[in-house]
């Protein structure tokens, strides 16, 4: 009859866990925001927020596809998909990263501006903190939780960037109650372009290549501090 293992032998017998293993970054989903009924806001020379999103996010795909990535969009001309559907979209992918267009009707001209969630208790993600805590998935309404580390790092990268291309842009990102970024299981950020105000469209459309460029750089930077981080700093396998 063979001993008994014991002791150390026990230890080195024993099966090596190996920690979860995530996907790559290797996919964008882009958000153009509103679409179809809801034009988002307006400027005084009939400018749409809707019209003018779709248009940044063709460029910024062309820029980011440039560097081998997937770049998928959450509308691909004037429908309205529900905040689910845009969430859903990015939560079926693996190694994804959301960004959410918008064009603001504040701000000075010719700024952009980033933006993360903030912590707030609907967001907790501690054990405990309502429905389906105890089961270990993750609400809905607070998908975003655990990615919220990531999504300030890559917010922050963006924000640099543009801060470098448009003068008078903060220098460092801002937290606001973004709805669409609430139940987005993935590191996700809003940008916001300002302004619509602006009586001439030209000058918001001059920017793009610009705004194509920022993104392409802050995404290729962020890669390697997505793909370094352990999963379960950004909400597990994915």
């Amino acid at each position: 009859m063979p001993a008994p293992v014991t002791g150390a032998q026990a230890i080195v017998s024993a099966p090596q866990l190996q920690p979860p293993v995530r996907a790559p970054l290797g996919v964008v989903v882009l958000d153009p925001a509103h679409g179809g009924t809801d034009p988002g806001a307006r400027g005084v020379g009939g400018v749409r927020e809707s019209d003018l999103v779709l248009d940044f996010a063709a460029q910024i795909r062309t820029e980011l596809e440039k560097d081998g990535l997937r770049v998928l969009l959450t509308r691909q001309g004037n429908e309205d998909p529900t905040f689910d559907d845009r969430s859903a979209l990015v939560n079926a992918q693996r190694g994804a990263i959301f960004i959410s267009l918008h064009v603001g009707s504040t701000g000075l001209p010719g700024t952009v501006r980033v933006y993360t969630l903030p912590d707030a208790p609907f967001l907790s993600s501690s054990a405990g903190a309502g429905p389906g805590a105890a089961s270990g998935l993750i609400p809905w309404d607070r998908a975003q939780a655990p990615y919220l580390t990531l999504s300030r790092k890559l917010a922050d990268i963006a924000q640099g960037q543009l801060a470098l291309q448009f003068k008078g842009s903060p220098n460092s990102a801002q937290t606001a109650a973004v709805r669409q970024l609430r139940s987005v299981a993935a590191p996700a950020i809003a940008i916001e372009i300002s302004s619509v105000t602006t009586e001439d469209r030209s000058i918001l459309d001059r920017m793009a290549p610009g705004l194509a460029a920022c993104i392409e750089r802050a995404v290729a930077a962020f890669r390697p501090v997505y793909d370094a981080s352990p999963a379960a700093a950004a909400g597990g396998m994915r």
